[in-house]
């Protein structure tokens, strides 16, 4: 008979890291499908141009195929560092164009542009806290 040797879970050190990547990447590619499908309406709430929301949610489908297809790589340090990085610049640069008045934003706008620094902040700090339960 042949014994098949599985580990517990509880010794997987880049499960968090993994799914840190993958929920990031499915959750942005899903707003960044939803941005494009309405960038019409989105845009007479943000305040910025169909194009620019079209554009926008394009990057963010591009975003979650590119980080959605990393996180399946057996070594995800590098990856995992990587996009957190991506994701600090991105929280921000989205405090520099509220701050800066640096794009047309309505009121709505405003909220939407902070939320979206708020949820890539988190999403950061969740992958810095994979990368760190990685062993060396």
């Amino acid at each position: 008979m042949t014994a098949i040797m599985t580990r517990p879970l509880s010794s997987s050190t880049d499960a968090l890291l993994r799914f840190a990547l993958r929920l990031d990447a499915t959750l942005t590619g899903a707003a960044g499908l939803a941005g494009a499908a309405f960038a019409d309406p989105l845009s007479t709430l943000t305040g910025l141009s169909p194009t620019t929301e079209y554009l926008l949610g394009a990057a963010f489908v591009a975003y979650g195929l590119v980080v959605y297809s990393l996180a399946a790589l057996t070594d995800l340090r590098r990856v995992g560092i990587g996009v957190s990085i991506a994701n600090v610049i991105c929280t921000v640069a989205t405090l520099v164009i509220v701050l800066a008045d640096a794009a047309p934003l309505t009121g709505s706008g405003i909220a939407a542009t902070l939320a979206t620094g708020v949820y890539t902040a988190f999403f950061a700090y969740l992958q810095y806290l994979g990368v760190r339960r990685l062993r060396a």
